[in-house]
């Protein structure tokens, strides 16, 4: 009698056909809806719960299919996420394109799985912006769908300081945390920045207002802070009022390109100029430069993209990052930066590269959400909380394997006979 051929489980079905799509070996352990397995023994588990999730992926066969299918709760890990992202990153970055994709090959198995058929809508959390890009009224939504997301949902992911930009970590030490990193980072710009009291600062995307506060306390400045978030502006003043500062620190909803209340002593610009654009950022530079006076500092507190490629500037397809994080969002390499803000009239005086602090700051950040998942989720909804779980951890990993970086450039505006007010060493602010 002939021998039987053994049937296939679903999960070695899948493993096939998706070795077979993508050209590699699979680097983690498929679990099928049917509970059926395949894969290495010692590699971690992506959980297959719906069909739908493999039909993304012959849609979208890179990041964006993968998050849209995570988002969407049809695919799950079990495990280590960072092991996961760190094993499909390669795979997803040279993922062909869906007309390159050997369809053929598998499409009699790829029909039986329920794999073939309509693209899926991406979930509710996918945001498209509309406008003309940077103009004044699509940066306001992608601001709001970035940052309005419910003040009691941030205070879970950042952790007390309510700081959402990279910490600065001083010390090994047990018992020091993140809230002691961001302060230090509140402490270190305030000290680039030569605050002294009675000086005014302007804070332009003041975020929560964490700054303006530490500016006003421990510096006794005058400070504008502004921000297109109403959430994060109603946040901030009540914050302030509490402080008991309401006499020194205003916050304002209100566009960079409308400000007129210059001269400031001192600007800081932290975690804004990623969402300014590469196009409107020599504008950017050159309003700051406006409304600072001669010899006042301008500290820029921005991610970096590192080594692109040429024609990386043009979005050839809709990254996770744009659709569900960051609509609009722009990276720009150091040295690009650097440029704009000399051609602006700013001398740049110090760069200060802080890549990996920012790995650090993430992991503290998806720690904090999963250690209140349930909480986080009421506050609204489940795939918006596998977003942010999604974007901060596979950002450490960026940070840790140097895709992207983080630095502080301090410029000053200065004197027009060449005198800058800056001290002759670094010892004063990085103490």
């Amino acid at each position: 009698m002939p021998t039987k051929t053994p049937v296939q489980s679903t999960a070695h079905k899948l493993k096939s056909l998706l070795e077979t799509l993508l050209q590699t070996p699979m680097p983690v352990r498929l679990r099928a809806w049917d509970d059926s397995e395949a894969g290495p023994a010692d590699a971690p588990v992506v959980v297959i719960r719906h069909r739908r999730a493999l039909r993304r992926l012959v849609w979208q066969p890179n990041q964006l299919g993968l998050a849209r299918a995570y988002v969407a709760g049809e695919i799950d890990v079990e495990g280590d996420l960072y092991d996961v992202l760190a094993r499909l990153a390669p795979l997803l970055w040279r993922a062909p394109g869906v007309k390159d994709l050997p369809l053929r090959s598998v499409m009699g198995e790829a029909v039986k799985l329920g794999i073939i058929g309509s693209q899926p809508k991406p979930p509710p959390e996918e945001m498209a912006v509309s406008g003309a890009r940077h103009s004044k009224s699509r940066d306001r939504q992608a601001i709001s769908h970035h940052y309005d997301v419910g003040n009691d949902f941030y205070r879970i992911v950042l952790g007390e300081s309510m700081v959402y930009s990279c910490a600065y970590w001083t010390s090994g030490e047990p018992g020091y945390g993140l809230a002691d990193a961001q302060r230090d980072k509140l402490d270190l710009i305030c000290r680039k920045l030569d605050l002294q009291p009675g000086e005014r600062l302007l804070d332009v995307g003041c975020g929560w207002g964490s700054l303006a506060i530490h500016a006003a306390r421990e510096y006794g400045v005058q400070v504008l802070g502004i921000t297109l978030s109403t959430e994060q502006a109603e946040f901030a003043r009540k914050q302030v009022a509490a402080a008991g500062l309401s006499h020194q620190v205003e916050i304002r909803v209100q566009d960079y390109r409308d400000l007129d209340d210059g001269p400031f002593d001192a600007i800081s610009s932290v975690g804004m100029a990623e969402h300014v654009g590469a196009g409107p950022y020599r504008d950017y530079a050159s309003i700051l430069h406006r409304q600072l006076k001669p010899g006042g500092r301008l500290l820029n507190h921005q991610i970096s993209a590192l080594h692109p490629a040429p024609g990386d500037d043009e979005k050839k397809q809709r990254s996770f990052i744009d659709a569900y994080v960051f609509p609009d969002g722009e990276l720009a390499p150091v040295g690009a930066t650097v440029t704009l803000l000399e051609e602006a009239g700013f001398e740049v005086r110090d760069v200060h590269a802080l890549r990996e602090h920012y790995a650090r700051t993430l992991r503290a950040w998806v720690a904090n959400l999963e250690s209140d998942w349930s909480t986080a989720v009421n506050l609204t909804t489940p795939g918006r909380a596998r977003v942010w779980r999604l974007y901060m951890a596979a950002s450490a990993l960026a940070f840790e394997r140097a895709h992207i970086g983080v630095n502080q450039v301090l410029a000053v505006k200065t004197h027009r006979d060449g005198l800058s007010g800056m001290p002759p060493t670094r010892a004063g602010f990085l103490a």
